[in-house]
């Protein structure tokens, strides 16, 4: 029977070990060391071609912009470009890395809250699809500097309209709470001043409603309050828009797992396993709009529009998994609470386990919740820290760990698991108590140090975030081809890294 965490032809049990594209994650973290990220080519082009099937769906142009804040090694890049993907990028870097990857100017799409005039410049010279415009102050700053280089940038207005999801607070990014964006308002009035600018192409309206949403029915929402702006500035100003960016945001389920053993809080439950089909969500929204034009007489601003999205998670967050060796084990006293953690179908099955070992008459017989016998803790100390998957620290972000080198085995042993860093809250539990995260992990028993275990869908948001705290090594990354090649895509760093940038 396969686990739940599987998925066929990328994650698989073999031999008992867990297998990437049919490469042994074990016989990876012998040759490379661990801590050690493995991306999936097949995987990456795999999430791609599922989100490109949206073009099946609306009349019109669709450019999938992978968005390459949540991961930008090189060598993704260039997966994403071979996979026929775009690119939205965030900073002057994130550009430079862009063009260096491959990418065409009007393949990018250039984000950001604090643009230097120098990320400015390069984007204009670049020639990119569009540079989105995020305040009034940063639209003239944009029109100043492309009078100044005698060229025209192409912009998008970020709009800010009060669409709330169910997901993150910090990854809310279409509230009035939020840093990014403007009043629709204030948007019109940005088209009514520029509509005659030699300088300005104004070419379209943004808005991205947040990052792991767990509902579809927002995007509806986001498509709508385009589309209505679209209408009101066509009708004020006369400009014909020729693009909407809809932004990203589609959720990845982070518990394909064993998790009803679990105590997990609901609404956390509902965010980590949120699923949807993307293009599904896209054509409920694009069916609303096209009524909704239809109603109104305006279905000839929909004819010849492109439909922009920004996906990044979605993308890459599955085809990335983080090998890890337990380096340490240790007994701690039990906390109050027997069998605290756990969920109540799991309580009531540890429970009858323990009652039937007592008729038995074997009460203290070693049966799968050792809470019940034992009072203690069993820890695992890992070299997988918040330095390398820092969301675990940030906002509390659950990784599904399994043992790599057991993977067909039954997880039903609980352990507190922490890294290896020294800061007490790097922890893979919510230390602070709120229950955010499970206090135990579920993993086979006797586990004990140089045990392999791996960390799932942990490809988005942690190679762009990691960080050399305590003077640790930045792990080596390696991806599996398509052919099954395996290659190294990111050494590990030596001494010499953590002193590279360091004048003394």
């Amino acid at each position: 029977m396969s686990k739940a965490w599987e998925i066929e032809q990328f994650l698989t049990v073999g031999d008992g070990n867990l297998l990437i594209d049919g490469v042994s994650a074990v016989a990876l973290a012998r040759e490379y060391g661990t801590p050690l990220f493995v991306f999936s080519e097949a995987r990456i082009k795999h999430n791609i071609a599922r989100l490109k099937r949206a073009a099946e769906v609306v009349d019109c142009r669709l450019k999938v912009c992978y968005a390459a804040k949540a991961n930008s090694l090189m060598a993704i890049l260039r997966v994403v470009r071979e996979a026929g993907g775009e690119l939205e990028v965030n900073s002057g870097g994130e550009l430079w890395k862009a063009l260096k990857a491959g990418f065409t100017g009007d393949q990018l799409i250039f984000n950001g809250t604090s643009k230097e005039v120098w990320e400015i410049e390069a984007a204009i010279e670049a020639g990119v699809y569009a540079i989105q415009v995020d305040s009034l102050y940063e639209l003239a700053l944009i029109e100043a500097t492309a009078r100044r280089l005698n060229r025209r940038a192409r912009v998008s207005l970020r709009l800010v309209p009060e669409i709330e999801t169910g997901t993150h607070s910090g990854l809310q990014t279409a509230l009035l709470t939020s840093k990014f964006g403007m009043m629709p308002d204030e948007a019109l009035g940005a088209f009514h001043e520029y509509k005659d600018s030699e300088f300005l192409a104004l070419d379209g309206v943004h808005l991205h409603i947040g990052s792991q949403n767990p509902e579809a029915e927002p995007y509806t929402d986001a498509l709508r309050t385009l589309f209505e702006n679209l209408e009101k500035i066509y009708r004020e100003t006369g400009l014909r828009l020729s693009h909407l960016n809809l932004g990203g945001g589609f959720p990845v389920n982070y518990l394909r797992d064993n998790s009803h053993e679990i105590e997990f809080p609901q609404a956390q439950r509902e965010m980590f396993a949120a699923g949807f089909e993307p293009s599904e969500a896209i054509r409920r929204a694009w069916e609303f709009v096209r009524e909704t034009a239809r109603r109104s007489n305006a279905e000839n601003l929909l004819a010849d529009l492109t439909l922009l999205i920004e996906p990044g998670r979605s993308v890459i967050a599955d085809a990335g998994v983080c090998l890890t060796t337990v380096r340490n084990h240790k007994e701690r006293p039990l906390m109050s609470g027997e069998w605290r953690g756990f969920g109540e179908e799991e309580k009531r099955r540890r429970g009858e386990e323990e009652t039937e070992a007592s008729a038995a008459g074997n009460p203290k017989s070693e049966i799968r919740n050792p809470k019940s016998q034992m009072a203690s803790d069993v820890w695992l100390l890992t070299d997988a820290g918040f330095n390398i998957l820092l969301s675990m620290e940030t906002y509390k972000w659950y990784y599904h760990l399994i043992s790599a080198e057991r993977a067909g085995a039954e997880h039903h042993t609980p352990y507190k698991l922490a890294g290896p860093l020294c800061d007490g809250g790097d922890v893979y539990f919510d230390i602070e108590g709120e229950g955010r995260l499970p206090d135990y992990r579920l993993l086979p028993e006797g586990v004990a140090p140089g045990e392999v275990l791996a960390l799932l869908n942990c490809g988005a948001y942690s190679i762009a975030q990691m960080f050399q705290y305590n003077g640790r090594f930045l792990p080596a990354v390696v991806l599996v081809r398509e052919s099954g090649a395996v290659e190294l895509i990111r050494r590990r760093d030596a001494f010499e890294d953590l002193i590279n940038n360091d004048l003394w």
